[in-house]
């Protein structure tokens, strides 16, 4: 596609989404009165009413029929949702306890990790400029590793959950807004118990937290609405997707964990000292190279394309 010819609402929505990633930690932040598995399950809840609201009302009925009808999509997807839901999970709890900076090291190596799962699981092949930018993301881990002060597991949990997913995803070859759907759908059970019998209990969002503060009902918006934003920028994403270069997509992802940095640092005034500069500046280096290769890739095919 032509630089000229690039779908202008597609890049917006993209962006909007990756900014919305990157803010979130300031949402559930403001939720951390309540417990970070009440938290989970009201996403998880809120955000299935809407997905699955969306697919009935765009595609019929029958779009749960027609996807798990693919080979092997029932139990893939199964899985794929039990790791989207732990990396939900881990994510939430760890930016309530005070790790924002190490979730955002998490996303920013999450990609160069899906380059590995590539080439190990899928075959893909890598150029000398590739295997240099893993080399060094490779060292920056470590460096982390050795210097960070605790073991980065955080990070490395979140990365690998979240590359986990990509690949299932991948390999099931599901439309994606379908795909979270039916994800959404094996959750929903299990969250609804739990937040049911939480608010049995008095242990609830909606009962137990902020309410004898006199801000029960915001706090009960809040965990609403926070499906609201589970669900949005992965719609939007999927609609970016189809509009605009995969290599921008590529580019544009480091927006959500730059801002989880900045959120962790300036917001959370959250640790960031020399040792974690030194281990970032390399998986920056690395995502650097190998973004800059990708766009020099695809620029040269579409040049290609253009002349024949």
């Amino acid at each position: 596609m032509a630089a000229d010819r690039l779908d202008r609402r597609g890049v917006w929505v993209a962006v909007g989404a990756y900014v919305l990633w990157g803010v979130m930690p300031l949402y559930w932040h403001l939720l951390k009165a309540v417990p970070s598995m009440q938290i989970i399950v009201h996403r998880i809840v809120w955000s299935t009413v809407l997905v699955c609201g969306w697919l009935g009302w765009k595609y019929g009925r029958g779009w749960l029929r027609e996807t798990l009808a693919q080979p092997r999509a029932a139990w893939m997807l199964a899985l794929s949702g039990t790791l989207i839901a732990f990396n939900w999970s881990l994510y939430i709890w760890a930016v309530n306890a005070g790790h924002v900076v190490e979730t955002s090291l998490g996303y920013f190596i999450n990609p160069l990790l899906n380059v590995v799962l590539g080439v190990v699981l899928l075959h893909e092949r890598l150029n000398r400029v590739q295997w240099l930018s893993v080399g060094i993301a490779a060292a920056g881990v470590l460096w982390l590793t050795f210097n960070y002060g605790d073991f980065p597991w955080i990070a490395l949990a979140l990365a690998a959950s979240f590359g986990a997913y990509g690949l299932v995803r991948k390999l099931v070859g599901v439309p994606p807004v379908r795909g979270l759907g039916v994800e959404s759908l094996y959750l929903f059970l299990p969250a609804l118990a739990v937040l049911l019998w939480g608010e049995a209990h008095g242990q609830g969002g909606f009962v137990a937290h902020g309410a004898t503060a006199g801000w029960g009902a915001a706090i009960g918006a809040m965990l609403v609405f926070g499906g609201v934003l589970t669900a949005l920028p992965l719609i939007g994403f999927a609609d970016a997707v189809r509009r605009i270069p995969f290599s921008l997509v590529g580019l544009l992802q480091y927006i959500a964990p730059t801002l989880q940095l900045l959120c962790g640092v300036l917001v959370f005034h959250e640790a960031f000292d020399r040792d974690r500069a030194v281990g970032f500046a390399f998986i920056w280096l690395a995502l650097l190279l190998y973004a800059g290769d990708g766009l020099l890739r695809a620029r040269r095919a579409a040049a290609g394309a253009a002349a024949r």
